[in-house]
């Protein structure tokens, strides 16, 4: 894989009807959009100016690994419709390449379906105040990073850019989204992060917690969407480094975080530019994520 960057693309030829921290969405017809993974990083809800080299690519080799082996548990929102098709100057196409997908143009329903299967971040934090995450009462003692007695369904409330997303129990899903849709989304989220968590830990990585996303089709049939299990969008633990008690090393953005915190920065945009070392040790910790899921 050649090392190359795109902090932000650039397609004139469709339309952008959004831009996220990492992902800059685009208008191909009524049917369908692109998904354009860049190689944004951000930290504490924050962009940094310094592209990681290939780490759009890798998010969306990920992605698409997992939405091909999960096809059985849920459909989700790949198309088959080619790039060439949809960008045929190459030109234009050439800085997204592997980095693109097709798909389907669906509802996207308001809800964050994260699946906990240790106990770490905000999970810790509400446990140590409360016993409980999400209204979801937890056995006592546990310590931090302990591995949970089944994986829990804590859903969050999506907030727009740079606002925090707020985590909300099993009964909000069911006001945003009715009884039926909001069992379907928690049984879906659970089962889907299962089967990636028994797989993964094969492999030498924790999965400790997972965001997933889903959208409606024309039939209103639940359909996986957006990025999946990757180390963005999950906690990706070394499973040879795990020790409960403490805060393990992720294959993520660790590097960048623990940068910023020897920095007098405030934490609010803009973002100060990363260093090479940074950037390269961030770069090899999503390579290695990327290899060991799907190489082996």
């Amino acid at each position: 894989m050649t090392m190359s960057s795109l902090h932000t693309s650039q397609l004139s030829s469709l339309k952008l009807i959004h831009k996220g921290k990492v992902r800059d969405n685009y208008e191909i017809d009524d049917k369908h959009m692109l998904i354009v993974t860049t190689d944004r990083i951000s930290a504490f809800d924050v962009i940094m100016p310094t592209p990681i080299p290939n780490k759009g690519a890798i998010l969306t080799e990920v992605t698409q690994f997992w939405l091909k082996k999960l096809n059985h548990i849920l459909p989700n929102q790949l198309t088959d419709l080619p790039l060439e098709q949809v960008l045929p100057d190459a030109d234009e196409r050439r800085p997204v390449e592997n980095r693109a997908m097709v798909v389907k143009k669906l509802k996207a329903l308001p809800v964050e379906a994260i699946v906990r299967g240790y106990i770490i971040g905000s999970g810790w934090k509400d446990y140590q105040k409360t016993g409980a995450v999400c209204g979801i009462k937890l056995p006592a003692g546990l310590q931090l990073a302990d591995k949970l007695p089944e994986p829990i369904y804590t859903p969050s409330s999506k907030a727009a850019v740079g606002e925090h997303d707020e985590n909300i129990d099993y009964d909000a899903t069911v006001k945003l989204l009715g009884e039926d849709l909001a069992n379907q989304v928690k049984q879906a989220s659970l089962r889907l992060y299962k089967e990636a968590a028994d797989y993964a830990l094969e492999r030498g990585i924790i999965i400790a917690d997972t965001k997933f996303e889903f959208g409606l089709d024309d039939n209103n049939q639940l359909v996986l969407i957006d990025e999946v299990l990757t180390p963005d969008s999950s906690r990706f633990w070394p499973a040879d480094q795990y020790k409960p008690g403490s805060s393990p090393m992720s294959f993520d953005k660790q590097f960048v975080r623990d940068y910023l915190e020897t920095l007098d920065w405030d934490k609010t945009a803009p973002g100060p530019e990363l260093p090479d070392d940074i950037i390269n040790k961030t770069a090899e910790k999503y390579r290695e994520a990327l290899e060991r899921l799907t190489k082996s």
